[in-house]
């Protein structure tokens, strides 16, 4: 099963999808699928809507392991259930998609020009109860908005410290250090960001291979170099906010590069949707996402 799972997202073809909004973001994506905010009075409410949607993306006869090689889901959502069936379960066994699951806890505020990650003090029990329900890795996000050196350096080192404990957990790590599509100094923060990857790369040893999910580079193929590094397992690319027809021109210039979009990905789904229509409209936006990854 785990040589299966690493051939599968080492060599498959296809993208991954980004299914893990949590509380702060599950707001926005709600009302772009049509659902406003008088329509669920707390938490619970919201998050039974949320997976609602998730459950008939994941369901749809559209979304298949033919351009698809993973998932990632919310912490909430791998307690759950699609079609009955554990969540994971589901995925892997009935769609042939790798389940990844999103460990952080939100950002910190602002400083030195990045946002890091909140601390996560029950991770080693998250990665415990991931293993129980069969996820093959994980991911975990911070942001640069700034080419400030120090605060990019602070960045990394706090990605490949958890990248470490992750590994030892027997998960592979996706490690995000997303830049900021509108920062001013985007190339200059992405050059920075490199160099600082690389760096880290050359001296730590992981249990496992990891995986980078990035920003599209303002410079085409900037990341080659790691998707080459033969302990870089696969190096993804989150849309950051662009429109699913920019998101993908911007990834086709990038050899090598797959899609992990979220927001590009569910582009134009609604809850009012007929069945037929949902599917067909989520079938074209795999269809092309899948043929930007595939330069």
């Amino acid at each position: 099963m785990v040589n299966t799972q690493f051939e599968r997202m080492s060599a498959g073809k296809g993208f991954i999808a980004a299914l893990d909004q949590s509380g702060g973001s599950t707001p926005r994506a709600l009302k772009l699928y049509g659902i406003d905010e008088d329509r669920y009075g707390n938490e619970a409410e919201m998050f039974d809507l949320v997976h609602q949607m998730r459950e008939r993306i994941v369901t749809s006869p559209a979304f298949a392991g033919q351009h698809i090689l993973a998932a990632i889901l919310f912490e909430k959502t791998m307690d759950r259930t699609f079609a009955g069936k554990p969540a994971a379960d589901y995925l892997w066994e009935d769609k042939n998609i790798l389940p990844i699951l999103k460990v952080d806890k939100g950002l910190d505020d602002a400083s030195d020009g990045v946002r890091l990650m909140k601390p996560i003090p029950d991770l080693d029990d998250l990665l415990a109860r991931a293993n129980d329900a069969h996820i093959f890795g994980t991911k975990m996000r911070s942001v640069i908005q700034e080419a400030n050196s120090d605060g990019i350096a602070a960045n990394v080192t706090q990605q490949f410290a958890l990248a470490e404990q992750i590994t030892h957990a027997g998960l592979v790590p996706i490690i995000e250090p997303e830049v900021d599509i509108n920062a001013s100094d985007k190339e200059q923060c992405e050059q920075i960001l490199f160099e600082e990857i690389s760096k880290n790369l050359a001296t730590k040893h992981f249990d496992l291979p990891v995986m980078f999910k990035l920003t599209i580079p303002s410079v085409d193929n900037l990341y080659s170099p790691l998707i080459e590094n033969p302990n870089v397992l696969r190096v993804v690319a989150l849309s950051g906010g662009y429109s699913r027809e920019e998101a993908n021109r911007r990834l086709a210039a990038n050899h090598g590069l797959i899609a992990s979009f979220s927001r590009a990905l569910t582009e134009g789904l609604t809850e009012a949707m007929s069945p037929e229509e949902f599917d067909s409209r989520l079938g074209a936006s795999i269809g092309s996402i899948a043929e930007a990854s595939a330069t």
